[in-house]
């Protein structure tokens, strides 16, 4: 028996030691007794906000999910048989409900929607599934909210079924009942519907496959996203990381730590994503070629995915960075909550801090003294739904458009929606409203200098109108409002509880203040994020307008700056009697669009005709303002508002990456591993990349219908 042990412990030694993902892992330390005892405490301080469901509502889902596959399986029958398909071949002919999402990976919270996969045999058709399906739901009563989205970049039919939010895709496959999705041969002969709409099943498959411990990644992934829902980063909408994304971060944690537990890879978590240098990607695997032409990402062979600041790869092909949406500011707010969290994590795990700390929201309103409030309304409820989903996914759009500004250093979206106050707005309007954080930069030698916004709020909603004209659904009473306030006026727009600043005691001093987050419901249901509910809102005022001139002193960075000769708005610091008397109208500083009933002020207005004028220009009897030199992010700035015919300028430089990431990981000692590919990547923003086709085409017109578009100047006076 002692020689069996023997020989049996040689054969393990002389084998390879596996590894995950690209590289070796970075430690193969077992979990000690302590580590157990934190991952119990952090499943403790997450429980409470139902990031776990019961047994009741898991079996519920289940039982939905079991419904719903049999009205599949009924309806590819019946369609079968109208095809005239022999009895033989529709009592065989099969089709199956597959998950994929929060649900798949077993981290859904409580209330949170199921994202589903319907596979049918070739034999039926996508607009059988829009059609004939869509009607079959519409005639069980277990099914609400009923909705088909069939012109979407990945076409959905959305419902409640017994209570649980669905979105339904569609994909036509032979489908034996053993089919494993994982595999590339399926993709063949697929249109390019169908195989977005299978993208989601197989990366979720993927990535399960690619973690050493399921149950161990689960539950860091769990603290993950509640950790990015809670500081305000968690929205791929919004140019932060969506869930599939948070997903392969967590997972890349465990492949390099393979054994650890949960409590460790929390804290490991933030140490390598704290270091990591972007643009340098994260892969879970080495990207394949499965020869089927499918344009996959890779920035030797496309120069658009050079310009992208955030690479987080998707490892089942075609292979696809999910993070997209990132810009500049977002990629900067990210990566110094990760150096939060390590911070946080460091003292947790030393015993300075229980894990309560990690999940402290920031208070937004307190961080920054300029913000722009952007206001979406419209006259019905239908229509502010539909009107308030375009608009949030087109804010990162004006994100983009105010980074690129010479003098703003940051512009910080909060992901949560507002509702909009009763008393500024008509009683029959229904109003979201979104706050953007700005930072300005330091003003260095000069007293004071003219910043103009409105040539980058108007570029953001020609964007969104254009859009909405587009497809069809521009409709009277749809109106956006853009509007810069300061720190101190923020409570005309939120409840006190959220703007006020709490006094901290001395052992709360080094701490995030908890008093800045309201109830708020998670994009997937629990409650967490964004809320659109009605709320009373509070009266505003006006900043005090003051029309005078500001000369700023010249100084080596604005040299080149000279001021308009015009006019602009200044805005005073000290109190004044617009912030103790009744709301009065604000001038020049709103840019209400379409529709707006609202009369423009006198004076401070730029009307144009939707169809018959063009953007306005602020025009300068001096010549214009040459580029400063870039930010340290590498985004170019522009000076001022620039003409539409002022192309953004490209970066010529390039920087080669080799390695995974700037963490170091060591290779593999076994030869048969691989060094990953190199990628070449250029360190710049958004804006730099090549014109994107999820927009429309810049030269499409803006919207010529016969509303009427107010566009008024945003200006204001940094003083130093």
């Amino acid at each position: 028996r002692k020689e069996t042990v023997l020989l049996y412990l040689e054969v393990l030694c002389c084998q390879p030691r596996k590894h995950y993902g690209i590289t070796s892992s970075i430690s193969l330390a077992f979990p000690r007794e302590i580590d157990h005892i934190y991952t119990q405490k952090l499943t403790e301080a997450i429980e409470p906000f139902g990031v776990f469901e019961g047994e009741d509502e898991l079996n519920h889902r289940l039982a939905v999910l079991g419904k719903l596959n049999s009205f599949v399986k009924e309806w590819i029958a019946e369609i079968s048989e109208s095809k005239n398909l022999p009895p033989s071949a529709v009592a065989n002919v099969g089709g199956k409900v597959f998950t994929f999402g929060s649900y798949r990976l077993g981290v859904h919270t409580k209330g949170a929607d199921i994202d589903a996969l319907c596979v049918a045999p070739r034999h039926i058709e996508r607009t059988d599934f829009f059609s004939s399906f869509f009607e079959k739901l519409k005639r069980h009563d277990e099914i609400k909210d009923l909705r088909a989205v069939e012109d979407a970049f990945v076409p959905v039919i959305k419902f409640k079924f017994d209570g649980i939010e669905i979105d339904l895709l569609f994909a036509r496959l032979s489908i034996p009942d053993n089919l494993d999705l994982r595999g590339d041969s399926l993709l063949r002969n697929l249109d390019i519907r169908c195989i977005r709409s299978l993208n989601g099943c197989r990366v979720t498959d993927e990535i399960l496959y690619l973690v050493p411990n399921k149950e161990n990644f689960r539950l860091t992934l769990r603290a993950i996203k509640l950790w990015a829902k809670r500081r305000g980063i968690y929205s791929n909408m919004l140019g932060f990381l969506g869930g599939v994304s948070w997903a392969m971060l967590v997972a890349r944690t465990c492949q390099l730590y393979p054994n650890a537990v949960a409590a460790t890879l929390v804290h490991k978590f933030f140490l390598v994503f704290s270091k990591w240098e972007w643009p340098n990607p994260v892969l879970l695997k080495q990207p394949e070629d499965s020869n089927l032409n499918l344009p996959v990402w890779d920035p030797r062979v496309n120069p658009s995915d050079r310009y992208h600041l955030m690479p987080i790869i998707t490892p089942a092909y075609p292979q696809q960075n999910s993070t997209y949406n990132v810009s500049t500011s977002t990629r900067t707010i990210m990566s110094e909550e990760f150096k939060n969290g390590l911070t946080v994590t460091d003292e947790i795990l030393q015993g300075k801090a229980d894990w309560s700390k990690l999940f402290e929201p920031p208070n937004f309103f307190q961080k920054y003294k300029h913000y722009i409030v952007l206001t979406a309304s419209a006259s019905t409820e239908e229509n502010h739904l539909e009107w308030i989903g375009l608009v949030e996914s087109k804010i990162r759009v004006l994100v983009g458009n105010l980074e690129r500004n010479e003098y703003i250093t940051l512009a910080h979206v909060n992901p949560q929606s507002f509702p909009g106050s009763k008393e500024n707005h008509n009683e029959n309007e229904f109003v979201s409203m979104w706050f953007i954080g700005i930072s300005f930069k330091k003003l260095d030698n000069s007293d004071c200098v003219n910043i103009d916004l409105t040539y980058d709020i108007q570029s953001f909603t020609d964007t969104v109108y254009r859009q909405a004209s587009n497809i069809n659904m521009l409709k009277d009473g749809m109106t956006i409002e853009a509007t810069h306030v300061k720190k101190k006026q923020l409570h005309h727009y939120l409840p006190p509880e959220l703007v006020q600043r709490k006094k901290k005691s001395l052992g709360e001093i080094n701490r995030s203040s908890n008093g800045g987050g309201s109830k708020r419901c998670s994009l997937d249901g629990s409650q967490l994020d964004s809320s659109r509910d009605t709320d009373i809102g509070t009266p505003f005022s006006s900043p005090t307008l003051v029309s005078k001139p500001c000369q700023p002193v010249s100084s080596p960075e604005d040299s080149s700056i000279t001021p308009p000769n015009h006019p602009v708005l200044v805005f005073i610091d000290s109190p004044t009697a617009s912030e103790v008397s009744p709301p009065k109208p604000e001038q020049g500083m709103s840019i209400p669009v379409i529709g707006s009933s609202k009369s423009p002020p006198a004076g401070n207005t730029i009307p144009t005709v939707v169809g018959r004028s063009v953007i306005p220009r602020i025009t300068s009897s001096s010549p214009s303002p040459t580029e400063l030199p870039n930010s340290v992010n590498g985004a170019p700035k522009r000076p001022h508002s620039p003409s539409q015919e002022d192309p953004p300028k490209r970066h010529k430089d390039t920087e080669v990456f080799s390695d995974d990431s700037a963490f170091k990981e060591p290779y593999p000692p076994n030869s048969n591993a691989t060094k990953p590919m190199p990628i070449p990547t250029i360190d710049t923003s958004r804006s730099q990349r090549l014109p994107s086709k999820e927009l429309p085409d810049a030269s499409s017109p803006i919207p010529t219908s016969n509303l009427r578009v107010i566009k008024n100047s945003i200006r204001l006076t940094l003083n130093r």
